[in-house]
C-alpha cells in the first residue's frame, strides 16, 4: 500500500481529550511524527499501516488492533554493540518487508506503555527514511476501552521495501553534545526519573521525565497549553536547540515525538544517551 501523499486527510482535524491535533497530511514535513487519538485511527484502519511493537505474546494471546502487523521491540533494536541503537538499515527494511509495508505507506504505531515503545520504532523508521509516520495516542489499553481487538493474525504480502537513507536525521553525537554544555542557545534534557538524574547526569542538564507529558487517566498525552507550560517551566522552548538524552535512546523517543508534534524544529536526539557518554568518560554532575 502506498497513497503518496495521504492527501485523504487535507484539512482535517482532531482531538485527543482536549489536545488540539492539526492534521497536516497533505504535505508531510521532514522529522515529523504526529500523535492521532484512537477515533482518528477507527475510521481508518484500511487506509493505513498499522504497527503493534509489543512483546509476540501479547499480541497473540492479548489480542491486538485489527489488521495490525507485529514488529516487537526487541526486534528493531541493534543485537550487536550498544544497547538500543539502530539495528542497520537493512534489518530494518527486513522488518518492514516482512510487515507487507512499502515506502510511503502511512505507519501508525502503538504499545501498551504510553507510546513510549512505538515511538521508538517511529524514530527508527524516521531516521531510515520513512514517512508519513502517526504514533496512537493513548496506547493499546486507550483503544480498547472503545473498540474492539482481536487475536486474528492478518495475511500480509511481502514487500522489498528499500531504504532511502534521507539528508539529514536528528541524531547527533557525543561532540555536539558536548558543545551544546557551554552554549547559551542550547538546552540539554535529561528525560530520565528524579533518581536517575540526581544519580548523575550531563553537567547543565534540565530534568524532565517524559512521563510528565502524559495523563494517565487517558494515556496519552496532556492537554497541549499544560504541555507547553511544562516545557516551558523547563526552559524547553522552540527558539532553543534541544538536546535529549536518557539511557538507551527509548524514552527520548517519546520526548522527540511530543515536541516534533508540538511544531519543535531544532531537536537532537542523542541515541548514544549515558550508555556512549559514560563510555567515552564525559563528564557527569551529580545532585547532592
Amino acid at each position: 500500500m502506498n497513497t503518496g501523499n495521504f492527501d485523504m486527510f487535507q484539512g482535517a482535524t482532531a482531538t485527543a481529550g482536549s489536545f488540539p491535533l492539526l492534521l497536516r497530511l497533505a504535505v508531510v514535513l521532514t522529522d515529523m511524527i504526529e500523535f492521532v487519538p484512537p477515533a482518528w485511527l477507527a475510521d481508518r484502519l484500511d487506509e493505513v499501516q498499522v504497527v503493534d511493537v509489543r512483546d509476540d505474546w501479547e499480541y497473540s494471546g492479548i489480542g491486538h488492533l485489527p489488521g495490525a502487523v507485529s514488529i516487537p521491540f526487541d526486534r528493531f533494536r541493534s543485537e550487536e554493540g550498544d544497547s538500543g541503537m539502530l539495528p542497520g538499515a537493512d534489518v530494518f527494511a527486513s522488518l518492514l518487508s516482512e510487515a507487507g509495508i512499502e515506502p510511503g505507506d502511512p505507519i501508525v504505531a502503538y504499545d501498551d506503555t504510553h507510546g513510549v515503545f512505538a515511538a521508538r520504532f517511529l524514530v527508527t523508521a524516521l531516521c531510515y527514511g520513512h514517512e508519513p509516520l502517526y504514533l496512537l495516542d493513548g496506547d493499546y489499553s486507550a483503544w480498547n476501552r472503545e473498540y474492539e481487538t482481536t487475536t486474528d493474525v492478518p495475511e500480509v504480502e511481502p514487500t522489498d521495501y528499500e531504504v532511502t537513507l534521507p539528508e539529514t536525521t536528528p541524531l547527533v553525537e557525543y561532540d555536539a553534545v558536548e558543545a551544546a554544555i557551554d552554549d547559551s542557545d542550547a538546552v540539554l534534557v535529561d528525560t530520565r526519573d528524579e533518581s536517575e538524574y540526581d544519580e548523575g547526569h550531563i553537567p547543565g542538564a534540565v530534568l524532565l521525565n517524559w512521563k510528565d507529558l502524559v495523563d494517565d487517566e487517558s494515556r496519552g498525552l496532556r492537554p497541549e497549553p499544560e504541555l507547553r507550560d511544562v516545557l516551558e517551566a523547563h526552559g524547553i522552548t522552540p527558539d532553543r536547540r534541544i538536546v535529549l538524552y536518557c539511557n538507551t535512546a527509548r524514552r527520548i523517543s517519546h520526548t522527540y515525538a511530543v515536541l516534533s508534534h508540538l511544531g519543535y524544529e531544532d531537536v537532537d536526539f542523542y541515541e548514544g544517551s549515558l550508555t556512549e557518554w559514560t563510555a567515552a568518560d564525559g563528564p557527569i554532575s551529580t545532585t547532592d
